[in-house]
């Protein structure tokens, strides 16, 4: 599949930070993948915390992302630790 816009929520924004909620039936490889969130490069900056729901169509994980990297054009996001 492919990153759905429509499919990502603002829960919380202050301070130039933005918690999201993303759902997707894609598995934890493909969100983790290179340009997977690059249609939300206009949207979401380095150090934005996604919490994600994640291959809900199989066996569901709710797992957190922080975005690691936005040069206006690509997205990549990195397991929250």
């Amino acid at each position: 599949m492919a990153f759905k816009p429509a499919d990502l929520s603002v829960l919380a924004y202050a301070n130039n930070f933005t918690l999201w909620h993303y759902t997707t039936i894609d598995d934890a490889d493909t969100v983790e993948g290179a340009s997977y969130f690059d249609k939300g490069a206009d949207m979401m900056r380095v150090k934005d915390l996604i919490i994600m729901n994640i291959d809900t169509d199989a066996t569901p994980v709710t797992a957190f992302y922080v975005v690691s990297g936005n040069d206006g054009t690509n997205v990549t996001v990195a397991a929250y630790a």
